[in-house]
């Protein structure tokens, strides 16, 4: 039998797979199926029946399109191919009497519910709704849940399309979110009260189709036709999720997901979702310089001439730090070389091989994840390091792949078998893997390359690539990281032998380091974080969301962030400020603007130029070396105060505080 069937949807005929759902067919037909409680990503609910459509020839009454497949669908009396209306009569009152029951205990409180203009139940009450209702007895009131700090709840207005306890249970792991009681009794709540453990919660007020979830830092503060709308890229992790920023004025206002199904589906973390309140505290607006002890207010042709004053015939590193963009980290190199300096982005300490992209980048692309069998997982806490791509892995688990996790025993939301929580345990793997017709992918963390072993831990990890017929995929922390790595901002012996003997490093918003004193430090950063505290000149930058930039991402793909606003006060941009400064020194760069700097760039690095493509990568094993015997450690021990953005957000603060309670919470038994 043909996987294939043709089938009539309002008068066009159109061939799909059977397995599809009815609703599905009518999308590739080009047909409009209102829904609630239907999502892609989501288990199908069939409750809210806004989906109904008619069969002809089938039962005399409209069938649920969400719940029903094209294998179903029963053919003519004379083997015609099955017809679907989607505008008959018969479906026209059926969504008019299912809408006009959704609405009998929903609230009349458009006008101060912030999901107003961009609301499902708004949009299609208008479509496919009736201009009356013949209810006339009190409407029903449910009690709110609490969520914590981050979604807000207006029970009342719940439909119960039971889309937020699909996405905690089968994406984000948590079988917190329920639905109690019976009729008009029925509510969606928690289990006793309890708060959803997740670093994914912020996206159930995105599938909420109507106000019950709403975002809380957000709540009135804006409506969505007064927000200028910037589609972008998140460097909060090293995913590269792609986000939307809406800003209203010169301030952002929230941060959403864009779909993008080779990197972040349509999810986000709560981190690079909520954490715009960090864009607007403790920024470095203004240049200071460091006089006495303390440091005073400046301009910017003093800062300049300070800062070339200083590096002047001396021995100069520059450090790039995690959410410094290609082009910024480009510019610095081409100043610190042409000083004779030196150069290390690998600030943390790893072990990732110059030049060999396989090695410090892999072999897999993230969408690998989906179709593998066996998940190797080496040093990584996916968990915190990438919330997005840990919902992945457990999709592929809830799929049937075996997850095997060489690291300290953490909750991930999924299944793994233990294989040990030091070297041996790879060494051991490596010895009895085997390669069959099952598709394998290792993932190794930074934590399993920050040791002093940790090229010889990346070696083993390919070579269990190698043997188990499967890919590589190294796990980044840091947004800078890759583009950094292919540009070549690296010195042989890494960030000691970068910054030996060196007079004057010139650190560009690396925060997550204690430069020794001794050396005079230019930092150019957005907040006055550890970098600005040690800093002797401090030069003002933008921020993610301040300036154009690219970044390549933990799979190696180039992605290109646009300004969604301007930088505060007289900061400017940071491939900018580096052209200005070597103005300064006598040896100007070759560019002027931001254009000729990527024409310059993909020059060099061809890959670059091709946005949102991930390039092959030549298959390079590294030779094996003598391990060490201790456990793997995590890179990340909190996973809301990783960058300087976050730390600034008073919300991410909350969180992380939260966070630390639970973990030191004792049960009543003990």
């Amino acid at each position: 039998m043909s996987d294939l069937r043709k089938i009539i949807i309002d008068g066009r005929e159109v061939e799909v797979p059977i397995s599809m759902t009815l609703i599905q067919a009518c999308e590739l037909a080009g047909v409009e199926v209102p829904r609630f409680c239907y999502h892609e990503r989501l288990s199908i609910a069939g409750n809210c029946r806004m989906c109904l459509v008619e069969v002809v020839g089938g039962p005399p009454k409209p069938a649920a399109s969400c719940a029903m497949q094209v294998r179903d669908l029963r053919p003519g009396p004379e083997g015609q191919p099955p017809v679907i209306k989607t505008n008959s009569p018969m479906v026209k009152k059926a969504r008019e009497g299912v809408m006009e029951f959704l609405l009998i205990n929903h609230p009349l409180d458009c006008p101060i519910c912030d999901q107003g203009g961009e609301c499902d139940l708004q949009d299609q009450a208008m479509a496919y709704g009736v201009d009356f209702s013949r209810y006339r007895e009190p409407k029903r009131a449910s009690e709110d849940m609490q969520l914590g700090p981050l979604v807000e709840t207006h029970m009342t207005r719940c439909i119960s399309c039971t889309r937020c306890v699909r996405f905690t249970t089968e994406v984000a792991g948590q079988t917190v979110m329920g639905q109690t009681g019976r009729g008009e009794d029925a509510e969606i709540t928690t289990y006793l009260g309890a708060l959803v453990e997740s670093e994914l919660l912020g996206n159930i007020v995105d599938l909420c189709p109507v106000g019950a979830l709403v975002s809380k830092p957000y709540s009135f503060t804006a409506r969505p036709w007064e927000l200028t709308k910037t589609e972008t890229i998140d460097v909060m992790d090293a995913l590269g999720s792609s986000i939307r920023v809406d800003t209203k004025g010169r301030e952002v206002m929230r941060i959403l997901p864009r779909n993008h199904d080779g990197v972040n589906e349509e999810w986000l973390s709560d981190k690079s979702r909520y954490v715009w309140d960090g864009l607007k505290r403790q920024r470095l607006d203004r240049p200071y310089i460091r006089e006495n002890g303390k440091l005073r207010p400046a301009t910017w042709p003093e800062a300049l001439e300070a800062a070339a004053n200083a590096i002047k015939g001396k021995k100069v590193a520059g450090l790039i730090g995690d959410l410094a963009s290609v082009e910024a980290a480009y510019a610095l190199k081409l100043l610190v070389e042409g000083q004779g300096g030196t150069l290390e982005c690998r600030t943390d300490g790893a072990k990732l091989p110059a030049g060999n992209r396989s090695a410090y980048v892999g072999s897999a692309t993230i969408e690998d994840i989906d179709h593998a069998k066996r998940i190797y997982l080496i040093g990584t806490n996916p968990r915190a390091e990438a919330p997005v791509l840990n919902a992945r892995i457990r999709k592929a688990w809830l799929a049937g792949a075996d997850i095997t996790r060489v690291g300290p025993a953490i909750d991930l939301t999924y299944d793994v078998i233990e294989g040990g929580t030091d070297r041996a345990a790879v060494e051991k793997l490596v010895k009895s893997a085997k390669s069959d017709d099952t598709e394998a992918l290792v993932i190794i963390g930074q934590g399993a390359l920050r040791e002093a072993d940790g090229e010889a831990v990346l070696a083993q990890a390919m070579a269990l690539a190698e043997k188990a017929g499967g890919r590589l995929l190294v796990l980044h922390t840091g947004a800078s990281r890759v583009g950094a790595m292919d540009i070549g901002c690296v010195t042989e012996g890494g960030l000691d032998a970068a910054t030996k003997d060196a007079d004057v490093i010139y650190n560009l918003g690396a925060d997550e380091i204690d430069i020794a004193a001794g050396a005079f430090v230019i930092y150019q950063g957005s907040h006055g974080d550890r970098g600005a505290h040690r800093a002797d000149l401090i030069l003002p930058a933008a921020a993610y969301t301040e300036e154009p930039g690219i970044f390549v991402n933990t799979e190696g793909r180039p992605q290109l962030a646009l300004r969604a606003g301007f930088a505060p006060g007289e900061a400017k941009e940071n491939w900018a400020i580096i052209r200005a400064l070597s103005a300064e020194l006598g040896a100007t760069l070759p560019f002027d603007t931001i254009g000729a700097l990527r024409k310059q760039l993909s020059g060099a690095m061809p890959h670059l130029g091709d946005i949102d493509i991930v390039p092959e990568n030549d298959w390079q094993p590294i030779a094996a070396k003598s391990l060490g015997k201790a456990d793997f450690r995590y890179a990340v021990d909190d996973f809301y105060l990783t960058n300087p953005i976050a730390r600034a957000s008073s919300l991410m603060a909350e969180l992380s505080a939260m966070a630390k309670a639970r973990g030191q919470s004792r049960l009543a038994a003990e």
